[in-house]
C-alpha cells in the first residue's frame, strides 16, 4: 500500500475499535434514563416525530439524488479523502454560521436548526459516497447513508449494532427492505434526537444560544464525516485485491 493508505488504514483500525467497544458504566444509565424519559411521552407524540423526521429524511435523501454530483471514478485513496476533507469543512462552517444565526434568534428561530442541520447532514453524506466512487441512485447506497447517520449519532448501545450491519454491508443489503417505509423510523429517530438532545436544548438558551448552536453544529458535522469516511474506509479496504488485503492485515 502507499504511506498514505497505510496511514488511513491505521486510523480506521483505531476507530473500529471505538465502534465495538461495550457500554460503559455512564452510558447504560444514560441510556436508562432516556428510555424512562421516552416512555413518559405518549405513543401519538412519538408517532408524530417519528413521521415528522421521516419526512425530512425521505425528502433530502430522494430530492438529493437529482442535486448530487456523479460519482468519482479511478481515483487514488488520496485524493478522495483530500476532497471528501474540503467538503466536510465547508458543511461543518455553514452549520457552525447556521447554528449561530438561530441560536440568537430565540426560541422560534432555534427550531428551525433542526430541519436546516438535518438537511445539512445528509447532503454532506450524499456529497461523501459520490467523493469515494458511490452512486446514490442506487436504493441500497441511499440505505448505507441511514445507517452512517444512525452510526454517527446513536448510544453505544446501538452503535454496536449498526457497525456490525455495516462491516458486512455485503451480506446485510440483501437483507434490507425493498420499500423504504418498513425502514426502523422509530428506532433511528429516537436515538438521534436523544443524542442531540441537551446540545440543542441548550441552543434555546438566551444569550448563550448562538455560541452554543456554532459550537454544537461544529462538532456534530465533524463527527459525521468523520464516522462517513471510516464506513467508507472499510469498503475501499475489503474491496481491494486479495493481494494488497493481505499487506492490511
Amino acid at each position: 500500500m502507499m504511506p498514505t493508505e497505510q496511514l488511513a488504514y491505521t486510523e480506521l483500525r483505531a476507530w473500529q475499535r471505538k465502534m465495538q467497544q461495550k457500554p460503559t458504566l455512564l452510558n447504560r444509565l444514560a441510556r436508562r434514563v432516556q428510555i424512562r424519559l421516552n416512555a413518559l411521552l405518549p405513543d401519538r407524540v412519538h408517532e408524530a416525530i417519528t413521521v415528522a423526521i421521516k419526512q425530512m429524511v425521505r425528502g433530502v435523501l430522494f430530492g438529493s439524488t437529482y442535486i448530487t454530483r456523479k460519482p468519482v471514478e479511478a481515483a487514488p485513496l488520496a485524493d478522495r479523502e483530500a476532497a471528501v476533507r474540503t467538503r466536510v469543512r465547508y458543511y461543518r462552517n455553514t452549520a457552525a454560521a447556521e447554528g449561530a444565526i438561530t441560536g440568537a434568534g430565540g426560541f422560534l428561530l432555534g427550531l428551525a436548526d433542526f430541519p436546516l442541520l438535518l438537511s445539512l447532514k445528509l447532503k454532506l453524506l450524499f456529497d461523501i459516497a459520490a467523493l469515494y466512487g458511490y452512486d446514490v441512485q442506487d436504493y441500497t447506497e441511499r440505505l448505507y447513508l441511514l445507517h452512517v447517520f444512525q452510526l454517527a449519532f446513536s448510544s453505544q448501545h446501538t452503535r454496536n449494532e449498526v457497525y456490525r450491519q455495516l462491516a458486512d454491508w455485503e451480506a446485510y443489503r440483501h437483507t434490507l427492505p425493498a420499500d423504504v417505509h418498513e425502514f426502523d423510523w422509530r428506532t433511528f429517530q429516537q436515538e438521534y434526537r436523544d443524542y442531540i438532545d441537551l446540545a440543542k436544548m441548550a441552543q434555546l438558551v438566551p444569550v448563550i444560544g448562538a455560541a452554543v448552536g456554532a459550537v454544537a453544529n461544529y462538532r456534530l458535522l465533524e463527527q459525521l464525516g468523520d464516522t462517513a469516511m471510516n464506513c467508507y474506509r472499510m469498503r475501499y479496504f475489503r474491496e481491494l485485491p486479495a493481494g494488497a488485503q493481505g499487506q492490511t492485515a
